[in-house]
């Protein structure tokens, strides 16, 4: 980590402090009412976005814990596990291919490749008690993009602010998925959760069934959010979260008016809400592993819902993406601009 000056140590008011994280270079922002890991060694991932007041953490984190991606020992080489066998839960950069490993344009890119798996260098850009933020870059290595993502605390606020932008560093053109892959599970995640998204969304359920025991919600559509056809009849409403080892499913939101989603529990009355630009990440993926998938990756260990801005459909990569015209284009040294919240709802708090 770099910065320019000393920094004197500070425990009020906003604050940051570098550490290390399973082995691994992370910087943390801190206020009165929030704690933000993140890991700059890996992915620039967020691991904690922790609520003191509650000491609840909207992070899922995978039982089998963090690992660096630079330690490959024991496993075969395999473009689905590059991203597996290092996914810790949290919230990653998904560039430049959303979904399963192919190829585009001479290129060879993994699961959920590529920055997610790449150390980010970190600058703080500001360290008062009114605010902190931490500035991460990365350049991709098969295709010629840098990435810059600014986190941001304000003091005595319960949001963590984001922005970022997205360069094309050559005199091509280039098509590329981008999106954030948040994903929410224990210790906050129960069934019986709300999911609010703006009125108007359309619900396009993947082609296949994406995991054992078939699938919840009929294929084709679209449908209307969030009360939608079943697959053996009757109707689903994806906005409650289902229970325990129903079957896993994948569908994708798109014509949302705005960029915006809240997911709360109505016992505790406490949630988050995430909001986003949506003129550059226009679909809102929605991933269900109910902890059905008995067998590699998840071991039936896995109850986690992901709710994912993106930049192209649907989770097959890139080529697809290219090919249906769902994908960003960026222009020959093009750049583009994204923002992104997230929100603690404490009814309890406000009310």
């Amino acid at each position: 980590m770099t910065h320019t000056r000393h920094r004197p140590a500070r425990n009020w008011g906003a604050r940051l402090h570098e550490t290390l994280w399973w082995g691994m270079r992370a910087v943390v922002l801190e206020n009165e009412l929030l704690r933000v890991t993140v890991l700059a060694g890996k992915g620039g991932d967020v691991v904690e976005l922790l609520y003191k007041r509650r000491d609840l953490d909207f992070v899922w984190l995978a039982p089998g814990g963090a690992r660096d991606p630079r330690d490959v020992a024991g496993g075969a080489a395999d473009d689905v596990a590059a991203f597996h066998d290092h996914y810790q839960g949290g919230w990653q950069e998904v560039l430049p291919n959303g979904g399963a490993p192919g190829a585009h344009r001479g290129a060879a890119l993994a699961q959920h490749g590529e920055v997610a798996g790449l150390p980010w260098d970190v600058r703080i850009v500001a360290d008062e008690p009114g605010e902190v933020a931490v500035r991460l870059t990365v350049r991709a290595r098969r295709f010629p993009l840098r990435v810059a993502k600014t986190f941001r605390l304000l003091c005595g606020s319960p949001e963590l602010l984001v922005e970022e932008e997205l360069t094309n560093e050559s005199g091509v053109a280039l098509e590329v998925m981008w999106g954030h892959h948040i994903v929410f599970g224990a210790p906050f995640l129960r069934p019986g959760h709300r999911i609010t998204l703006p009125g108007g969304a359309e619900v396009i359920p993947h082609d296949t069934p994406v995991g054992p025991g078939g699938r919840r919600v009929r294929a084709g559509g679209p449908h209307r959010w969030p009360v939608v056809p079943a697959d053996g009849g009757g109707e689903v409403d994806l906005s409650v979260v289902p229970g325990y080892e129903e079957p896993s499913e994948m569908v994708y939101l798109t014509g949302l008016p705005t960029g915006r989603y809240e997911v709360t529990d109505p016992a505790r009355r406490v949630g988050l809400g995430v909001r986003w630009d949506a003129s550059v990440l226009p679909h809102l993926w929605m991933w269900q592993e109910l902890g059905a998938s008995r067998d590699y990756p998840w071991w039936g260990q896995a109850y986690v819902v992901g709710l994912e801005p993106f930049a192209g459909l649907p989770t097959d990569g890139l080529a697809g993406a290219a090919r249906n015209g769902t994908a960003l284009t960026l222009e020959p040294h093009g750049e583009r601009a994204l923002w992104l919240s997230a929100n603690v709802i404490d009814d309890e708090e406000t009310g």
